[in-house]
């Protein structure tokens, strides 16, 4: 581990009960980090790789992580900013230990602290006005929307089984403090939704960026960031575009990867 000064490799983090037999460590390319992921159970994708890079963290600034699922945002966020301390709120164990584990191997445990608990019930565990920004990467659908998968934790990830989208919106305002900033990859679908429940709540919506497939193709995912008690003024940055061609990234996506 690293904070013992030695990067164990995949064989010696299992032979010491870090990684699990069905589970596969990866590269994260900041900082040497890494994360465990479980295929058979939910892996981080794109949306969160890309609201750590549209996240904005100052120098000894305290963030808050809602459904962190693995601890994907917190441990990319905490290997690229001078945030002071990243908290990851959890509700299912199961990914709560792999995102212990993984800030564990990392050697973060000074700067990242995972909890396991409810969305809607995070204003009671941390109190109010507690961090200066709160990240989420909430699930996308709700009831009406889709197919529930039979898989549990891939279920609770993609649908609105144990949160709606206006707790979290509720109790990220609720934690953060006055003109605290709150950060959500989300789909353009549901976008009216978003900003009226941002409103409602006074995170009032201050920057905006539509994410494309493709440069001929629609938005299938949007980034917004919204001030706690912040004026009306909001920003549509130009959009950002995943694919130059099938297989190729942009090269703002290279940068925000790392690559």
């Amino acid at each position: 581990m690293q904070e013992e000064g030695k990067r164990l490799s995949e064989e010696e983090l299992r032979a010491c009960g870090l990684l699990k037999p069905e589970e596969r460590l990866d590269d994260l390319q900041r900082n040497h980090c890494r994360i465990i992921q479980n295929t058979g159970k939910f892996c981080f994708g794109m949306d969160a790789v890309l609201l750590s890079g549209f996240a904005k963290v100052k120098d000894g600034e305290r963030v808050l992580d809602l459904g962190t699922g693995t601890g994907i945002i917190p441990i990319l966020l905490e290997a690229k900013t001078n945030g002071r301390h990243f908290t990851a709120l959890e509700i299912q164990e199961e990914s709560a230990d792999m995102a212990r584990r993984s800030v564990r191997i990392n050697g973060q445990q000074d700067k990242i602290e995972v909890v396991t608990g409810d969305i809607r019930e995070a204003s009671g565990v941390f109190g109010a006005a507690s961090f200066d920004v709160v990240t989420t990467n909430p699930p996308y659908m709700n009831n009406s929307h889709g197919l529930v998968n039979p898989d549990m934790p891939k279920a609770i990830a993609r649908h609105e089984l144990l949160c709606s989208l206006e707790d979290v919106i509720r109790e990220a305002a609720k934690v953060l403090k006055p003109n605290g900033r709150f950060y959500m990859v989300h789909r353009p679908f549901r976008l009216v939704q978003i900003i009226r429940l941002m409103a409602e709540y006074k995170l009032e919506p201050k920057r905006m960026k539509l994410v494309q497939p493709y440069q001929d193709k629609e938005p299938n995912m949007v980034l917004i960031e919204g001030l706690k008690g912040g004026g009306a003024n909001l920003k549509v940055e130009p959009p950002l575009v995943v694919y130059r061609e099938p297989g190729v990234y942009t090269d703002e996506i290279y940068d925000i990867y790392g690559y």
